[in-house]
């Protein structure tokens, strides 16, 4: 079981996508983007949380057994060399829009949807940090 994602500012809907994923199988594996990878995906300032510091809260999750990092924007090459039997994504997604689904796909991996509806993210909560600190950013100077 793969799971895969940035996991900056960990928050209820990471925990409960992971713990989803967990159900699909025995043992899970958390795939964490590089920090130059949630960069280009997220944009300057992300992420917040350094990837060293992010593996090791993920890690630390009971659902977890593994946690590793890739540096790709996609988590293909880490199918390929893995080859879990289930791929699992959060409810942003459907089965069908799953970036990776064909490559998952062509390796007989079967691609699973994890977790609560997405009510919860990141960004949002970034944007409520900087308005209540009147603007500035988390962890700067106000």
């Amino acid at each position: 079981m793969l799971a895969n994602g940035i996991f900056d500012l960990l928050h209820v809907g990471h925990v409960r996508y992971l713990e989803g994923a967990r159900a699909e199988g025995e043992r899970l594996v958390v795939a964490l983007n590089s920090d130059a990878s949630a960069r280009r995906l997220k944009g300057e300032g992300r992420p917040v949380i350094p990837l060293a510091e992010r593996l090791e809260i993920v890690a630390a999750l009971r659902c977890v057994d593994w946690a590793t990092w890739f540096d790709d924007d996609r988590v293909e090459g880490l199918l390929r060399l893995l080859r879990p039997a289930v791929h699992a994504k959060g409810t942003d997604y459907t089965v069908d829009s799953v970036p990776e689904r064909a490559v998952a796909a062509s390796l007989g991996i079967r691609t699973a949807i994890a977790g609560d509806a997405k009510n919860h993210a990141t960004s949002d909560l970034l944007r409520q940090l900087r308005t209540a600190e009147g603007g500035s950013r988390p962890g700067g100077e106000g």
